[in-house]
């Protein structure tokens, strides 16, 4: 005979308390780190992308568990998260307003117990991470159905914030309304998000009129006070508007998938399994494009990404946005990057940083 429910019940609650116990002793012992590093005379940066990366690899390494490993790394990431803020407590700008997935990755990335600062556009998301009004900035790069965000590469072609991170979240797009009983005249979104719901609008609303507005998280305030009106958002602007959902998931593609970055003015050291993103602007010549490339596969360094980007207010010129395997400080990428940076007209290291996790 098995165990009763009371027995079961009993013996959860007494891990709970062993579990919580032991939370609180990874708090104190956040605490002495601090302490420890203030006396070293640390910079004043106690989060670091490479350390927190290392051990959530481990826990998902060691698991073995019934839970799947993104749901234990989860866990983890938000104990990580509450015992950081015991050593600093994190400021994080990402595009607003509340209820966007840039704040959705800002949090998925961070845990819940860092502060966020909403911007009102990448450009700014940029200026408070340089001003020092928030520690860390997080924008998108590229969508899978859409491609790279041209906002983001004119910014970091323009500015000196370095990359220290990058985090993916699944878009699973939601239609909702202040009454859903209502006929739907006009929807607002994104256009992105418009682009990405096309074919479903023009099945299920043809005579609706498209809004295009800066965000999501706008349109689902917008159509809050506005009958008639229904908005393209995401799961989290649904309960935090207090709207109704008139139809779930209505992207045209399932996996749309957006990457964010992490933006600071600090550089990170080697994970172990990294990134790097580097910006070039090519010579003005036959097979430049080709002779660029060479060094990395003479150097056996695999390319994430090739993306090509008009350079602001130049005619006809182009960057290119190229994301390889492995860190700026390892020989082989040491090697290819010296390389590169003698074969085209401006080469910029973004930076190096850990290959997403979760």
């Amino acid at each position: 005979m098995g165990k009763t429910l009371i027995e079961l019940r009993t013996e959860i609650d007494a891990l709970d308390e062993q579990v919580q116990a032991l939370i609180s002793q990874r708090a104190k012992l956040a605490g002495e780190v601090a302490k420890v590093k203030k006396a070293a005379g640390a910079d004043g940066i106690f989060y670091r992308p490479e350390r927190e990366t290392q051990v959530l690899r481990a826990i998902i390494e060691r698991n073995d568990s019934q839970l799947k490993d993104k749901d234990m790394a989860h866990i983890f990431r938000e104990i990580m998260s509450a015992c950081l803020a015991l050593e600093q407590p994190l400021n994080i700008a990402y595009l607003g307003p509340e209820g966007t997935f840039t704040q959705e990755a800002a949090l998925k990335h961070f845990g819940h117990a860092v502060s966020t600062l909403d911007c009102a556009s990448i450009d700014e998301i940029f200026h408070q991470v340089e001003k020092g009004n928030a520690h860390y900035g997080v924008v998108p790069i590229e969508n899978s159905s859409n491609g790279v965000i041209g906002a983001t590469i004119d910014m970091l072609y323009s500015q000196d914030l370095k990359i220290c991170g990058e985090v993916e979240i699944a878009i699973r797009h939601q239609l909702m309304s202040a009454d859903q009983s209502q006929e739907i005249n006009s929807i607002y979104a994104h256009q992105q998000a418009l682009d990405q719901c096309q074919r479903w609008l023009a099945n299920h609303y043809p005579n609706a009129q498209l809004k295009p507005v800066a965000s999501n998280a706008l349109a689902a305030r917008i159509v809050k006070g506005e009958k008639g009106a229904a908005a393209i958002a995401s799961e989290a602007a649904l309960s935090l508007y207090g709207l109704e959902r008139i139809a779930k998931n209505i992207e045209d593609k399932a996996g749309n998938t957006t990457r964010f970055l992490i933006l600071s003015k600090e550089t990170v050291k080697p994970s172990g399994k990294d990134k790097t993103s580097i910006l070039l602007v090519t010579k003005h010549e036959a097979g430049a494009l080709l002779d660029l490339l060479e060094p990395f596969k003479e150097q056996n360094i695999n390319m994430f990404q090739l993306a090509r980007h008009p350079i602001p207010g130049v005619k006809w010129e182009y960057l290119f946005l190229i994301d390889i395997e492995g860190h700026k400080d390892d020989a082989k990428v040491k090697l290819a990057l010296s390389a590169v940076n003698s074969r085209v007209q401006k080469m910029s290291i973004l930076g190096s940083y850990p290959i997403a996790v979760l």
